[in-house]
């Protein structure tokens, strides 16, 4: 990554002070208009051979590393995610300054992406220009249309918990090095939040409370698990300075709480959809899609009818005595005890890889198999499950690990019995064909190999997600477990919580549901219990297309069916998906390109 000169910055503020003032002049609709730099879908690549197209390859290849630049350098921890370590004495610049020298950078880059023809480039690279090219306008609509930075209270107290658990979950480095870059970010942090106050303009009242919901487990976060993760650090000076750090980061949390909570609260009366159009815009940047919503909800709701039929017929094969709810509350009170849980995954996760490569579905490259371990306390309350794969370009901490969250050692036996119900059997095996075997890891053991940089830094929900989701739909299809209700009951309760994701994300965006309707439909429609349809709802107002998961799995199927037909008797499934994994998470119109030669219909 290249450092820039203090000139250089100095010219870019200007220049983002000039785009602002553009902006300023335009619609937020004129903003965030999608410049069309991707071409023709179909674009032939048979011009490549042309003179000019060395000189267009390579001018391409250089946007490319600059745009990859720019997003580590405006966010820095994207970067260390990736392994990419240039900038972990770094924090993002959260003032509106900042946004504005990104947003300046942006067009800049999307300017250069509409230079270069790409008839000239190979269908290699037309497919990382396209992919590049919707990463950078779905940023763009970000900061200038949806602009949680004016809008999500909590963008700013869960973005730095985030880059400082970053650089303690993984030992990329010495835990001296690493603290002594959390130090530098840690001390960046309260002009972040004295940044928010400034940004934030009439926010919907669902995020401010979000926000405050949040900011107690965040503020613990610094007090308690930070410290813990460096106890084993004895140098003095640097323990002086992080504690230094540390308490000035607390404050500012404490300072934050009481501006939410008796400032910003009682203002915040903004409305989180996004209406019909940005959400277009959004799908589009974000998945390529541009099929009409009303056709998306159409193929949303039949999903979900199809998988409420066949969760209560298969209830009904497990036990017709009792309803679909009662078979299912049956079936969690045969989980194995919480002392038991780690070693179960591991044997389930050796049966999974057995069946996938015993059967031909899938090739399984040579790699250390993942580990799975108790999620660490400090994480308990923020996941369930969780597959921790090193980032593309990570050369020292390569681990990968499997997370399974257990009961609070100090809860009551009555509390423990209830957080281990989500732990039955069936359950166990499902999640963890979708974060492991051959969901999310096996995915990610091809990302140093993916075809491009572009494709180890970008990518599109509606590939990865959908093809976790996919692969619970596949395992089943293929007779895992000898076909047995009990894995089809977990596959078919976790579809229909990712149906309900897709209705719901659309009607709350640009139908006008209401956040008590959006409850409703979770608990009614897809067998949520309350407090999960409380969360989901919540989710639903900041990550508007959430339906990534049943959109991509629906996409990947009908690629499959796609290439069935014009392969025909030489189709091999094995085939399919090991070239699926092996192009990268492009959009899946592009992954439709490669394999069939034409776009076509996704859906």
């Amino acid at each position: 990554m290249d450092h820039h000169e203090a000139s250089t910055r100095e010219r870019r503020r200007v220049l983002a002070l000039l785009a602002l003032a553009v902006a300023c002049c335009k619609a937020p609709e004129d903003l965030s208009a999608s410049t069309n730099v991707t071409g023709s879908p179909d674009a032939s690549s048979k011009n490549a051979t042309r003179p000019d197209a060395s000189a267009r390859s390579n001018a391409f290849r250089e946007t490319a590393r600059q745009v990859i630049d720019d997003t580590c350098r405006f966010q820095p921890t994207v970067a260390t995610y990736l392994g990419i370590h240039d900038y972990d004495d770094q924090l993002e610049d959260y003032s509106r300054e900042g946004v504005f020298l990104e947003i300046a950078a942006l067009q800049r880059h999307r300017a250069a992406l509409a230079s270069i023809d790409p008839a000239s480039l190979s269908l290699s690279e037309q497919l990382d220009r396209q992919q590049l090219a919707l990463a950078v306008d779905a940023r763009l609509l970000a900061l200038t249309t949806v602009r949680p930075w004016m809008k999500n209270p909590d963008l700013y107290t869960s973005g730095v918990t985030s880059t400082a658990y970053i650089m303690i979950k993984r030992a990329f480095a010495p835990a001296p090095v690493r603290l002594r870059a959390l130090i530098a970010r840690e001390r960046k942090m309260p002009d972040a939040l004295l940044a928010a106050k400034k940004n934030l303009v009439d926010p919907p009242r669902v995020s401010t409370e979000i926000a405050l919901e949040q900011i107690d487990g965040n503020r613990d976060f610094f007090a308690t698990v930070v410290p813990a993760a460096f106890r084993d650090v004895s140098d003095p000076e640097l323990l002086a300075a992080f504690g230094e750090a540390n308490a000035a980061v607390l404050a500012a949390f404490d300072d934050y709480k009481r501006w939410l909570r008796d400032d910003l609260l009682p203002r915040s009366t903004g409305d989180f959809a996004l209406g019909e159009a940005t959400y277009k815009k959004k799908l589009w940047a974000e998945e390529m899609v541009d099929t009409p919503l009303d056709e998306l909800l159409r193929l949303a709701e039949e999903d979900l009818h199809k998988n409420q039929r066949a969760f209560v017929e298969t209830a009904a094969a497990i036990d017709p005595a009792r309803t679909p709810t009662e078979v299912l509350v049956a079936l969690q009170a045969e989980h194995p005890r919480a002392d038991q849980l780690i070693a179960m995954t591991q044997a389930e996760l050796d049966s999974i890889a057995a069946f996938l490569t015993g059967k031909g579905l899938i090739t399984i490259p040579a790699a250390a198999p993942a580990r799975v371990q108790e999620t660490p306390p400090f994480m308990r309350a923020m996941t369930f499950a969780s597959m921790d794969t090193p980032g593309p370009f990570e050369r020292v901490a390569t681990e990968a690990y499997y997370s399974m969250t257990l009961p609070d050692p100090a809860a009551s036996a009555a509390d423990t019995e209830e957080f281990m119900t989500q732990w039955y059997p069936s359950a166990i095996t499902n999640v963890s064909v979708h974060e492991v075997w051959p969901g999310h890891y096996l995915q990610f053991l091809h990302a140093p190999r993916f075809p491009s940089d572009v494709r180890r830094v970008y990518s599109a929900n509606t590939n990865v997600e959908g093809w976790a989701h996919y692969c619970e739909q596949m395992m089943v299809e293929e007779g895992f477990h000898d076909g047995d209700p009990k894995l089809r009951i977990a596959q078919l309760q976790d579809a229909l919580l990712r149906d309900a994701r897709f209705v719901v994300g659309i009607r709350l965006h640009t139908k006008g549901m209401t956040l008590d309707e959006a409850r409703q439909y979770f608990v009614a429609e897809a067998f949520q219990p309350m407090p999960v349809a409380a969360s989901e709802t919540k989710r639903g107002t900041s990550d508007a297309t959430y339906g990534y998961y049943t959109l991509g799995k629906l996409m990947i199927l009908k690629l499959r069916d796609d290439l069935k037909a014009k392969r025909g008797a030489r189709f091999r499934l094995q085939e399919f998906h090991d070239e699926f994994l092996r192009l990268g998470p492009l959009p899946l119109p592009l992954i439709r390109r490669a394999l069939l030669g034409e776009s076509g219909r996704a859906l």
